[in-house]
């Protein structure tokens, strides 16, 4: 069973993070945006489970390609840094999956457009997001606690409060909070 284990923390100053990676010898991988639209049922099933269905597409801006992948996530664990089951697996064509997904009786949540920096430090994928209405966060994913905590200390954000909360859930607090309606979020 695939496990999706991170660390999320909300950064001011994107800049010196990368100033940071590059001293560590970390690899920038790539600069996407995406466009990540959540699914559910009409009576929120899977929201009362602390699970989500998304349909992502990253387009590259470096090689001018994109990728669609269809996750599912499922509860998150009680640990040190947010973990959760993770399923995956690419599409060819996303217009095709959202009809499938309709199909079945999901319906569009929340889409959102994300910019997205991806490195690598050792063993751990470290990425650099920019969200609209909220702001600037630094994702850690790793094989284990250990080597999540070791990338936050050579960046320096291990005292760095941690975030539990996935994007979607900010976002419609945020929505809810200011009494936006659309469902769509953008640059």
């Amino acid at each position: 069973m695939p496990l999706e284990l991170e660390a999320k923390m909300k950064v001011d100053d994107l800049a010196a993070v990368r100033r940071r990676l590059r001293e560590c010898g970390a690899t920038e991988n790539g600069d996407l945006l995406e466009v990540n639209t959540f699914f559910d049922t009409p009576d929120r099933s899977l929201l009362k489970r602390d699970s989500g269905l998304r349909l992502r597409t990253a387009s590259s801006l470096w090689q001018k390609q994109s990728r669609h992948v269809l996750t599912f996530k499922g509860p998150r664990q009680d640990r040190a840094f947010k973990a959760r089951r993770e399923i995956e697996f690419e599409v060819s064509d996303s217009a095709l999956a959202r009809e499938f997904l309709e199909a079945l009786g999901f319906a569009v949540e929340l889409s959102f457009e994300k910019r997205r920096q991806v490195w690598s430090l050792n063993d751990c994928e470290v990425v650099l997001d920019e969200l609209p209405l909220l702001g600037t966060f630094v994702e850690i994913e790793g094989p284990s606690s250990d080597s999540i905590q070791a990338a936050r200390a050579a960046l320096q954000l291990a005292d760095s409060p941690l975030i539990n909360d996935s994007y979607i859930a900010m976002l419609v607090d945020y929505c809810r909070k200011h009494a936006i309606t659309d469902r769509v979020i953008r640059f």
